[in-house]
Protein backbone atom coordinates (compact mmCIF):
# COMPACT_ATOMS: atom_id res chain seq x y z
CA UNK A 1 0.00 0.00 0.00
CA UNK A 2 1.16 3.51 -0.77
CA UNK A 3 0.44 5.98 1.57
CA UNK A 4 0.97 9.19 0.18
CA UNK A 5 1.14 11.93 2.74
CA UNK A 6 2.71 15.00 1.25
CA UNK A 7 0.06 16.58 -0.16
CA UNK A 8 1.31 20.07 0.46
CA UNK A 9 3.70 19.55 -2.68
CA UNK A 10 1.59 17.92 -5.03
CA UNK A 11 -2.19 16.24 -5.16
CA UNK A 12 -2.79 12.96 -7.20
CA UNK A 13 -5.27 14.13 -10.05
CA UNK A 14 -8.66 13.42 -9.81
CA UNK A 15 -9.64 10.50 -12.62
CA UNK A 16 -12.52 13.32 -13.99
CA UNK A 17 -9.30 15.66 -14.47
CA UNK A 18 -7.07 13.08 -15.69
CA UNK A 19 -10.10 11.50 -18.09
CA UNK A 20 -10.74 15.38 -19.23
CA UNK A 21 -7.21 16.49 -20.02
CA UNK A 22 -7.12 13.39 -22.32
CA UNK A 23 -10.21 14.25 -24.14
CA UNK A 24 -8.98 18.22 -24.66
CA UNK A 25 -5.80 16.24 -26.48
CA UNK A 26 -7.34 13.40 -27.94
CA UNK A 27 -10.62 15.27 -29.51
CA UNK A 28 -10.74 19.20 -28.37
CA UNK A 29 -7.72 20.28 -29.60
CA UNK A 30 -8.02 22.51 -31.42
CA UNK A 31 -6.52 26.21 -30.77
CA UNK A 32 -9.00 28.37 -29.06
CA UNK A 33 -7.40 31.53 -30.97
CA UNK A 34 -8.71 29.41 -34.64
CA UNK A 35 -11.42 31.45 -36.29
CA UNK A 36 -13.23 28.41 -37.08
CA UNK A 37 -15.56 25.70 -35.45
CA UNK A 38 -12.97 23.90 -33.71
CA UNK A 39 -10.89 26.69 -32.12
CA UNK A 40 -14.49 28.66 -31.02
CA UNK A 41 -16.02 25.27 -28.90
CA UNK A 42 -12.42 25.41 -26.81
CA UNK A 43 -12.71 29.16 -26.70
CA UNK A 44 -16.26 29.04 -25.16
CA UNK A 45 -15.14 25.80 -22.57
CA UNK A 46 -12.47 28.15 -21.52
CA UNK A 47 -14.90 31.04 -21.25
CA UNK A 48 -16.85 28.96 -18.97
CA UNK A 49 -14.29 27.63 -17.10
CA UNK A 50 -12.98 30.84 -15.93
CA UNK A 51 -16.56 32.12 -15.21
CA UNK A 52 -16.77 28.87 -12.87
CA UNK A 53 -13.84 29.54 -11.36
CA UNK A 54 -14.52 33.28 -10.47
CA UNK A 55 -17.68 32.15 -9.06
CA UNK A 56 -15.68 29.98 -6.44
CA UNK A 57 -14.17 33.63 -4.86
CA UNK A 58 -16.81 35.85 -5.83
CA UNK A 59 -14.87 37.54 -8.62
CA UNK A 60 -16.05 39.16 -11.85
CA UNK A 61 -14.84 36.51 -15.33
CA UNK A 62 -12.91 39.11 -16.05
CA UNK A 63 -10.35 38.97 -13.38
CA UNK A 64 -9.38 35.61 -13.75
CA UNK A 65 -5.93 35.34 -15.61
CA UNK A 66 -4.76 31.43 -16.19
CA UNK A 67 -0.90 31.30 -15.57
CA UNK A 68 1.40 28.74 -15.45
CA UNK A 69 1.08 28.39 -11.39
CA UNK A 70 1.37 30.19 -8.28
CA UNK A 71 5.30 30.88 -8.90
CA UNK A 72 4.73 32.70 -12.44
CA UNK A 73 1.72 34.80 -10.90
CA UNK A 74 3.58 35.82 -7.87
CA UNK A 75 6.37 36.85 -10.37
CA UNK A 76 4.01 38.69 -11.99
CA UNK A 77 2.58 40.32 -9.46
CA UNK A 78 5.46 41.99 -7.62
CA UNK A 79 7.64 42.48 -10.80
CA UNK A 80 4.84 44.67 -12.05
CA UNK A 81 3.84 46.39 -9.38
CA UNK A 82 7.31 47.70 -8.65
CA UNK A 83 7.79 48.73 -12.50
CA UNK A 84 4.58 50.72 -12.37
CA UNK A 85 5.01 51.92 -8.92
CA UNK A 86 8.12 52.14 -8.67
CA UNK A 87 9.22 55.70 -9.81
CA UNK A 88 7.21 56.95 -7.14
CA UNK A 89 7.22 54.62 -4.74
CA UNK A 90 10.05 52.23 -3.46
CA UNK A 91 8.85 50.59 -0.14
CA UNK A 92 7.77 46.70 -0.24
CA UNK A 93 6.28 44.54 2.91
CA UNK A 94 5.86 40.95 3.54
CA UNK A 95 7.18 38.48 5.60
CA UNK A 96 9.72 36.04 6.65
CA UNK A 97 7.95 32.67 5.86
CA UNK A 98 6.62 33.48 1.97
CA UNK A 99 7.20 30.77 -0.42
CA UNK A 100 10.52 31.14 -2.45
CA UNK A 101 8.99 32.67 -5.28
CA UNK A 102 8.05 35.36 -3.49
CA UNK A 103 10.99 36.14 -0.90
CA UNK A 104 13.44 35.63 -4.26
CA UNK A 105 11.74 38.05 -6.51
CA UNK A 106 12.16 40.30 -3.51
CA UNK A 107 15.58 39.35 -3.10
CA UNK A 108 15.74 40.58 -7.23
CA UNK A 109 14.06 43.54 -6.67
CA UNK A 110 16.13 44.88 -3.67
CA UNK A 111 19.30 44.71 -5.67
CA UNK A 112 17.09 47.14 -8.19
CA UNK A 113 16.93 49.60 -5.25
CA UNK A 114 14.01 48.76 -3.09
CA UNK A 115 13.44 48.48 0.52
CA UNK A 116 11.89 45.43 1.21
CA UNK A 117 10.13 45.05 5.07
CA UNK A 118 10.19 41.46 6.44
CA UNK A 119 7.81 40.37 8.99
CA UNK A 120 8.18 38.33 11.70
CA UNK A 121 6.47 35.79 12.94
CA UNK A 122 6.14 34.14 16.60
CA UNK A 123 6.56 30.55 17.27
CA UNK A 124 3.19 29.43 15.48
CA UNK A 125 3.71 31.52 12.08
CA UNK A 126 1.99 34.59 13.25
CA UNK A 127 2.72 38.15 12.25
CA UNK A 128 2.26 41.42 14.44
CA UNK A 129 -0.51 43.31 12.92
CA UNK A 130 0.72 46.05 15.28
CA UNK A 131 4.49 45.45 13.22
CA UNK A 132 2.08 45.43 9.93
CA UNK A 133 0.83 48.57 11.17
CA UNK A 134 4.07 50.17 12.45
CA UNK A 135 6.13 49.50 8.95
CA UNK A 136 3.43 51.08 6.30
CA UNK A 137 5.14 54.35 5.30
CA UNK A 138 4.58 56.87 2.47
CA UNK A 139 6.74 54.95 0.19
CA UNK A 140 5.25 51.90 0.76
CA UNK A 141 3.86 50.57 -2.69
CA UNK A 142 3.03 46.95 -1.95
CA UNK A 143 2.22 44.26 0.96
CA UNK A 144 2.45 40.43 0.06
CA UNK A 145 1.43 38.72 2.49
CA UNK A 146 0.83 34.60 2.10
CA UNK A 147 -2.82 33.31 3.34
CA UNK A 148 -2.28 30.42 4.45
CA UNK A 149 1.72 28.83 5.35
CA UNK A 150 3.29 25.61 3.09
CA UNK A 151 5.32 24.40 5.51
CA UNK A 152 3.15 24.80 8.91
CA UNK A 153 -0.17 25.41 7.89
CA UNK A 154 -0.61 29.28 9.64
CA UNK A 155 -3.48 30.94 8.74
CA UNK A 156 -2.94 34.58 8.40
CA UNK A 157 -5.71 37.06 9.08
CA UNK A 158 -6.07 38.58 5.26
CA UNK A 159 -9.47 40.48 6.09
CA UNK A 160 -7.64 42.62 8.91
CA UNK A 161 -4.29 43.01 7.26
CA UNK A 162 -5.73 44.48 4.55
CA UNK A 163 -7.89 46.66 6.46
CA UNK A 164 -4.90 47.89 8.22
CA UNK A 165 -3.14 48.94 4.86
CA UNK A 166 -6.10 50.51 2.92
CA UNK A 167 -6.92 52.15 5.95
CA UNK A 168 -3.30 54.05 6.41
CA UNK A 169 -3.60 54.26 2.40
CA UNK A 170 -6.14 53.30 0.33
CA UNK A 171 -3.85 53.07 -2.74
CA UNK A 172 -1.39 50.69 -1.65
CA UNK A 173 -1.61 47.05 -3.75
CA UNK A 174 -1.99 44.17 -1.47
CA UNK A 175 -1.74 40.55 -2.89
CA UNK A 176 -1.76 37.72 -0.89
CA UNK A 177 -0.26 33.92 -2.29
CA UNK A 178 -3.31 31.64 -1.85
CA UNK A 179 -1.62 28.84 -3.32
CA UNK A 180 -2.08 26.67 0.17
CA UNK A 181 -5.79 28.11 0.48
CA UNK A 182 -7.51 28.12 -2.33
CA UNK A 183 -9.95 24.79 -2.07
CA UNK A 184 -8.85 25.28 1.84
CA UNK A 185 -10.87 27.47 2.74
CA UNK A 186 -14.16 29.79 1.52
CA UNK A 187 -12.46 33.11 0.32
CA UNK A 188 -14.66 35.65 -1.10
CA UNK A 189 -12.32 38.73 -2.98
CA UNK A 190 -14.89 41.50 -2.58
CA UNK A 191 -14.94 41.05 1.07
CA UNK A 192 -11.36 40.26 1.42
CA UNK A 193 -10.49 43.82 -0.29
CA UNK A 194 -7.20 42.37 -1.76
CA UNK A 195 -5.77 43.73 -5.00
CA UNK A 196 -4.24 40.30 -6.25
CA UNK A 197 -4.10 36.30 -5.41
CA UNK A 198 -2.25 33.57 -6.53
CA UNK A 199 -3.13 29.90 -7.13
CA UNK A 200 -2.16 26.93 -8.10
CA UNK A 201 -3.77 23.82 -9.60
CA UNK A 202 -1.57 20.69 -9.03
CA UNK A 203 -2.89 21.49 -5.04
CA UNK A 204 -6.11 20.59 -5.26
CA UNK A 205 -5.94 17.24 -7.39
CA UNK A 206 -5.60 19.60 -10.28
CA UNK A 207 -2.81 19.46 -12.99
CA UNK A 208 0.54 20.66 -13.00
CA UNK A 209 1.65 23.89 -15.00
CA UNK A 210 -1.37 25.23 -14.76
CA UNK A 211 -3.18 27.99 -12.09
CA UNK A 212 -4.26 31.39 -12.09
CA UNK A 213 -3.94 35.01 -10.89
CA UNK A 214 -6.91 37.45 -9.16
CA UNK A 215 -6.25 40.39 -10.21
CA UNK A 216 -9.02 43.08 -8.99
CA UNK A 217 -11.23 45.29 -11.58
CA UNK A 218 -9.28 48.49 -12.14
CA UNK A 219 -5.78 47.57 -10.83
CA UNK A 220 -3.12 47.95 -13.32
CA UNK A 221 -0.41 45.47 -14.25
CA UNK A 222 1.92 44.77 -16.89
CA UNK A 223 2.45 41.46 -18.22
CA UNK A 224 5.59 39.61 -18.00
CA UNK A 225 5.01 37.70 -21.41
CA UNK A 226 4.15 39.50 -24.35
CA UNK A 227 2.70 38.59 -27.49
CA UNK A 228 -0.37 36.93 -29.23
CA UNK A 229 -2.42 39.17 -26.64
CA UNK A 230 -4.35 36.04 -25.08
CA UNK A 231 -5.12 36.35 -21.39
CA UNK A 232 -6.99 40.02 -21.83
CA UNK A 233 -3.07 40.91 -23.37
CA UNK A 234 -1.81 39.94 -19.96
CA UNK A 235 -0.59 36.48 -20.33
CA UNK A 236 0.21 36.12 -24.39
CA UNK A 237 0.91 32.37 -25.24
CA UNK A 238 -1.46 29.38 -26.70
CA UNK A 239 -3.59 28.51 -23.88
CA UNK A 240 -2.05 25.28 -21.92
CA UNK A 241 -5.97 23.82 -22.66
CA UNK A 242 -5.46 20.15 -21.34
CA UNK A 243 -4.51 22.37 -18.35
CA UNK A 244 -7.13 24.82 -18.02
CA UNK A 245 -9.39 21.83 -18.64
CA UNK A 246 -8.62 19.64 -15.62
CA UNK A 247 -8.27 22.75 -13.70
CA UNK A 248 -11.79 23.51 -14.10
CA UNK A 249 -12.63 19.81 -13.73
CA UNK A 250 -10.54 20.13 -10.07
CA UNK A 251 -12.36 23.50 -9.31
CA UNK A 252 -15.89 21.70 -10.36
CA UNK A 253 -15.20 18.57 -7.95
CA UNK A 254 -13.59 20.97 -5.21
CA UNK A 255 -15.95 23.71 -4.75
CA UNK A 256 -19.34 20.79 -5.54
CA UNK A 257 -19.36 20.60 -1.59
CA UNK A 258 -16.59 22.84 -0.20
CA UNK A 259 -17.45 22.68 3.54
CA UNK A 260 -17.85 18.85 3.40
CA UNK A 261 -14.39 18.71 1.71
CA UNK A 262 -12.76 20.99 4.22
CA UNK A 263 -14.74 19.58 7.31
CA UNK A 264 -12.68 15.36 5.76
CA UNK A 265 -9.60 16.52 5.51
CA UNK A 266 -9.88 18.70 9.21
CA UNK A 267 -10.79 15.22 10.35
CA UNK A 268 -7.77 13.42 9.02
CA UNK A 269 -5.26 15.36 9.78
CA UNK A 270 -6.53 15.75 13.50
CA UNK A 271 -6.97 11.78 13.25
CA UNK A 272 -3.34 11.77 12.36
CA UNK A 273 -2.10 13.84 14.39
CA UNK A 274 -3.95 12.07 17.61
CA UNK A 275 -2.79 9.05 16.59
CA UNK A 276 1.10 10.21 16.29
CA UNK A 277 0.98 11.83 19.91
CA UNK A 278 -0.64 8.94 21.18
CA UNK A 279 2.03 6.53 19.89
CA UNK A 280 5.34 8.49 19.85
CA UNK A 281 7.33 10.46 22.44
CA UNK A 282 9.55 13.11 22.51
CA UNK A 283 7.40 15.41 19.86
CA UNK A 284 7.01 18.94 19.14
CA UNK A 285 4.08 20.33 17.52
CA UNK A 286 4.89 23.04 15.10
CA UNK A 287 1.29 23.47 13.73
CA UNK A 288 -1.28 25.81 15.02
CA UNK A 289 -4.11 24.31 16.59
CA UNK A 290 -6.59 26.55 14.69
CA UNK A 291 -3.80 26.44 11.44
CA UNK A 292 -5.35 25.03 8.13
CA UNK A 293 -7.39 21.97 7.47
CA UNK A 294 -4.79 19.82 5.75
CA UNK A 295 -0.57 20.53 7.11
CA UNK A 296 0.73 18.99 10.40
CA UNK A 297 4.43 20.12 11.24
CA UNK A 298 6.07 18.12 13.73
CA UNK A 299 9.88 18.15 15.18
CA UNK A 300 10.57 14.30 16.47
CA UNK A 301 13.74 14.47 19.45
CA UNK A 302 17.05 13.30 18.43
CA UNK A 303 15.97 12.32 14.66
CA UNK A 304 16.76 13.91 11.87
CA UNK A 305 13.53 14.65 9.07
CA UNK A 306 15.99 13.64 6.19
CA UNK A 307 16.71 10.17 7.19
CA UNK A 308 13.66 9.64 8.71
CA UNK A 309 11.85 10.74 5.73
CA UNK A 310 13.87 8.24 3.90
CA UNK A 311 13.04 5.36 6.07
CA UNK A 312 9.59 6.38 5.44
CA UNK A 313 9.93 6.41 1.75
CA UNK A 314 11.28 2.91 1.61
CA UNK A 315 8.16 1.58 3.41
CA UNK A 316 6.09 3.53 0.94
CA UNK A 317 5.21 6.59 3.16
CA UNK A 318 5.86 9.62 1.38
CA UNK A 319 6.26 12.75 3.88
CA UNK A 320 8.27 15.86 3.13
CA UNK A 321 10.75 18.07 5.55
CA UNK A 322 9.18 21.72 3.94
CA UNK A 323 8.39 23.20 0.74
CA UNK A 324 9.22 21.29 -2.30
CA UNK A 325 10.42 24.07 -4.03
CA UNK A 326 13.20 24.74 -1.12
CA UNK A 327 13.46 21.21 0.44
CA UNK A 328 16.79 20.16 -0.71
CA UNK A 329 18.38 23.29 0.62
CA UNK A 330 19.64 23.32 4.20
CA UNK A 331 17.07 24.13 7.02
CA UNK A 332 13.50 25.53 6.83
CA UNK A 333 13.48 29.40 6.62
CA UNK A 334 10.26 28.97 8.06
CA UNK A 335 10.82 27.46 11.48
CA UNK A 336 13.70 29.67 11.75
CA UNK A 337 11.77 32.77 11.21
CA UNK A 338 9.25 30.81 14.47
CA UNK A 339 12.80 30.55 16.49
CA UNK A 340 12.94 26.84 16.79
CA UNK A 341 16.17 25.38 17.83
CA UNK A 342 18.60 24.07 14.92
CA UNK A 343 17.68 20.35 16.57
CA UNK A 344 14.04 21.14 16.10
CA UNK A 345 14.56 22.47 12.82
CA UNK A 346 16.49 19.50 11.59
CA UNK A 347 14.27 16.70 13.42
CA UNK A 348 10.90 18.35 11.62
CA UNK A 349 8.69 16.54 9.23
CA UNK A 350 5.51 18.05 7.53
CA UNK A 351 2.45 15.72 7.00
CA UNK A 352 0.18 17.02 4.35
CA UNK A 353 -3.37 15.28 3.86
CA UNK A 354 -5.51 14.77 1.15
CA UNK A 355 -9.34 13.64 1.49
CA UNK A 356 -8.21 11.09 -1.12
CA UNK A 357 -6.18 9.55 1.97
CA UNK A 358 -8.32 6.89 3.61
CA UNK A 359 -8.16 6.13 7.37
CA UNK A 360 -6.82 2.65 7.19
CA UNK A 361 -3.93 4.55 5.31
CA UNK A 362 -3.64 6.87 7.45
CA UNK A 363 -3.29 4.50 10.24
CA UNK A 364 -0.60 2.36 8.34
CA UNK A 365 1.68 5.00 7.86
CA UNK A 366 1.51 6.08 11.83
CA UNK A 367 2.53 2.45 12.69
CA UNK A 368 5.23 2.71 10.13
CA UNK A 369 6.03 6.07 11.61
CA UNK A 370 6.45 4.86 14.97
CA UNK A 371 8.85 1.90 14.11
CA UNK A 372 10.81 3.78 11.85
CA UNK A 373 11.17 6.89 14.68
CA UNK A 374 11.98 3.99 17.59
CA UNK A 375 14.51 2.58 15.55
CA UNK A 376 16.25 5.27 14.29
CA UNK A 377 16.55 6.76 18.06
CA UNK A 378 17.81 3.07 18.83
CA UNK A 379 20.60 3.52 16.38
CA UNK A 380 21.50 7.32 17.76
CA UNK A 381 21.48 5.69 21.26
CA UNK A 382 24.09 2.73 20.35
CA UNK A 383 26.33 5.59 19.01
CA UNK A 384 26.39 7.54 22.13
Amino acid sequence: MEMYLDNSATTKPYPEVVDIMIKSLTEKYGNPSAAHRKGLEIEKDIKDIRRNIARTIGAKEKEIIFTSGGTESNNTVLRSCAEIYGKRKKHIISTKIEHPSVLNTLEYLEKKGYKVTYLEVDEKGMISEDELRNSLSEDTLLVSIMYVNNEVGSVQPIKKLVNIVKEFDNEIIFHTDAVQAYGKLDIKVPSLGIDFMSVSGHKLHGPKGIGFMYIKDGVRINPLVTGGGQESNLRSGTENTPGIYGLGKAVEITFADLKGHISEMERKRNLLKELIEEKIDGLKINSPENGVCHILNISFEDIRGEVLLHYLEQKNVYVSTGSACSSKKKGSHVLNAMRLSQDEIEGAIRFSISEMNADEEIKNAVDILCESVDELRSIIRLRK
